[in-house]
């Protein structure tokens, strides 16, 4: 990264406006209020608002994680000390170093804490067909138990990785659980990941236990999995057992497949139900989840999350930040893939029903995800910002076709939700609606910025800092920057969800490399921000793919917001190419059906750019393509799209949903 250049603030909307604020009575009837009356009784505290707790919370916050614990009735030990600080370096610091606990006890014992909760519906799955089915939480108790007993009784101990090749429906949640609940370490890849995709991910970390579909449904078709598992099968030797879902069907069958390979009804048929699940106590940071970067720029990086520190980080956001109370219907959507779902099933500790959907979110209509919300009564939806924008486009407006009475909140992440998106949620989807943007990652498995009940949201805006994380803005010579400024998102104490470790980094130099290189003892998560007068944040995009025109940074979400504004844009990916010892700006963009790039619409665009955020921002050069490359989870890849148009080879387009967009970007005459 060019130290050397300069920043400049961005200008924000002058009218500041408040798009939704919470009523007084909604204020009272949150959790985080409850809690902070908890924490005034404790501490002797007293808070005016969300900042004065944040502020609190990263000045204490022994205090503040332990009292997350208590309040929270984790299930577990916490042993003496709360934090050990390494001699006060960040890397290598553990919370609760002699804490035992289970991170799947802590979902299935809270979600039964009472005799009445047991026939409570504990998830609730449809594809895109319209099959649904659901499970009691007895019934998935049970489920279990006898997953867990298989794997046990095969020899998956503390330690093993179980990896799933699985849509996000049911039975992936109960095999995770069982395999959590025996210490050993899930590790999950979406199903449309190709061979050396899942080759890439899960050949990485050996696991004993292969658990996959035969196939699954997307956009009205049956994607083949069995055939796929019978490949990698042959290149991942540490494999002993394959255990198949029947699900949407494929061309060879389970014996065809290896002949490790048994379906899942076999696999746990011997096994009876009732038999109380075991719960195997682990060290606070024990692996629990092995997660994987996007790898767009190499082999994915194996980032390890432990059970104590996922689990504290995903009861905090769901019960304070998102006010998620026992008997709401959580509906995230997302794929095995994307570290959304595990954060989604982590809701089962706040005695949540998790709410599963696996499919096109437009297959067979528009309205597919919205139906569902209805037709549950989900208390939250959460999806990508692509989505939201993909909604304007088909021009969805389920305010007006939904009953979405029981909506509480819209959670969006993915990519930055620009002020233009949150006015459509409030007018299209519901007026009084909490609205959470939210921003982490899989490095972090959680947030570093996102929503709260009692604070109003801003248009445009990410409400604030997470409980308990010392989140600041700063320029390149590590200094915090004023409101309306922008820098790189740092995280500047230590925090419990930070990664374990690094798969196979025994000395801890990848790790290191990825986040402390930058910054001595401080983390830097890669992110483009800006902080606001209100304590909020604006994500302007990766710090990888800022635009550096004439030594001015630049972040790419700054000229996404201007084109959201143009009808005939329908989706764009900006970039930066070295160009005559500068770097110009190259804008691609799709088009509207029955659109041409034509002399006029160039000059709308660039004018739009220029009014709307700085001359700065208006692009050298704007070319129409037909499609877009996208990781998996729907994150655009401006750094392949750069690499390509550069010349570069890309090492890893298995990370990509569409690689054959890739050849779209080569050798384009207009930019040689």
């Amino acid at each position: 990264m060019n130290t050397s250049s300069s920043q400049v603030a961005i200008e924000t909307d002058t009218d500041n406006s408040v798009s939704w604020s919470p009523s007084q009575a909604k204020i009272e009837d949150s959790i985080l209020h409850d809690y902070m009356n908890y924490l005034q009784k404790r501490t002797a505290e007293s808070f005016s608002d969300y900042h004065s707790l944040w502020q609190w919370s990263v000045e204490n916050k022994e205090m503040f994680w332990d009292s997350v614990w208590d309040y929270c009735g984790v299930i577990g030990e916490k042993g003496a000390r709360v934090f050990d600080d390494n001699d006060g370096s960040m890397f290598g610091s553990r919370f609760y170093p002699e804490g035992r606990l289970n991170y799947a006890q802590n979902l299935l014992e809270k979600m039964c804490e009472n005799d009445a909760d047991m026939d409570v519906a504990a998830m609730i799955f449809s594809d895109e067909t319209g099959a649904e089915s659901q499970i009691s939480r007895a019934e998935m108790i049970a489920k279990v138990s006898m997953w867990q007993q298989a794997m046990k009784d095969m020899g998956v101990t503390e330690g093993d990785r179980v990896a799933g090749y699985m849509p996000n429906m049911m039975e992936t949640v109960i095999a995770a659980m069982a395999a959590i609940s025996l210490g050993a370490i899930w590790s999950s890849a979406s199903p449309d990941f190709g061979v050396q995709g899942l080759l890439d991910r899960f050949g990485q970390i050996n696991p004993k236990v292969l658990i996959g579909v035969d196939g699954y449904y997307y956009n009205g078709k049956e994607v083949d999995v069995l055939i796929k598992i019978k490949d990698a099968a042959k290149q991942m030797d540490s494999l002993e057992r394959i255990v198949i879902v029947p699900f949407a069907g494929s061309s060879i069958s389970i014996e065809e497949c290896s002949e490790m390979a048994v379906s899942a009804d076999d696999f746990i048929a011997p096994y009876d139900g009732s038999k109380p699940i075991e719960y195997i106590a682990v060290e606070f940071n024990h692996p629990l989840f092995i997660m994987y970067s996007s790898g767009t720029t190499g082999i994915p990086k194996c980032i390890v999350h432990g059970h104590g520190g996922t689990l504290l980080q995903h009861i905090k956001e769901h019960r304070f930040q998102c006010d998620i109370k026992p008997g709401d219907k959580v509906f995230y959507f997302t794929t095995c893939g994307w570290m959304m779902w595990n954060w989604l099933i982590s809701a089962l500790a706040s005695q949540a029903t998790l709410v599963l959907y696996d499919g096109s979110p437009f297959y067979p209509s528009g309205n597919a995800l919205w139906d569902y919300t209805s037709k549950h009564k989900c208390s939250v939806f959460g999806t990508s910002a692509k989505y939201i924008e993909a909604m304007k486009v088909y021009k969805l407006n389920p305010a007006k076709t939904h009953d979405l009475s029981a909506l509480r909140l819209v959670a969006s992440t993915g990519s930055p939700l620009v002020h233009e998106g949150f006015d459509y949620i409030y007018e299209c989807i519901k007026e009084d609606v909490h609205v959470a943007s939210i921003s982490g990652g899989t490095d972090i498995v959680s947030c570093f910025v996102l929503g709260n009940p009692i604070s109003p949201v801003y248009r445009g805006e990410i409400q604030g800092a997470g409980l308990g994380l010392a989140v600041d803005v700063y320029d390149d010579n590590a200094n915090p920057v004023a409101p309306g400024d922008v820098g790189e998102l740092v995280c500047t104490q230590a925090f419990p969800c930070m990664p374990v470790s690094f798969w196979d980094d025994e000395d801890g130099v990848r790790y290191k490399s990825a986040y402390f290189d930058r910054f001595d003892n401080i983390w830097v998560h890669g992110d483009w921000m800006q902080k606001t007068c209100n304590n909020g944040f604006v994500i302007l995009g990766r710090s990888d793919a800022t635009l550096n025109p004439g030594g001015i940074r630049i972040g790419t979400a700054e000229i996404y917001r201007q084109l959201d504004k143009i009808e005939e844009v329908h989706d764009s990916v900006v970039i930066g190419q070295d160009w005559s010892n500068d770097v110009r700006v190259v804008l691609f963009v799709i088009l509207a059906p029955n659109v041409m790039l034509d002399d006029v619409l160039i000059q709308k665009i660039k004018n739009q750019i220029r009014s709307g955020a700085s001359a700065r921002h208006v692009p050298k050069k704007i070319i129409a393509v037909t499609d877009i490359p996208r990781t998996k989870s729907g994150k655009i890849t401006e750094i392949a799209v750069r690499d390509v148009v550069m010349g570069r080879s890309i090492k890893n387009v298995e990370a990509l949903a569409n690689p054959e967009s890739l050849e779209l970007f080569k050798d384009i005459a207009e930019l040689q």
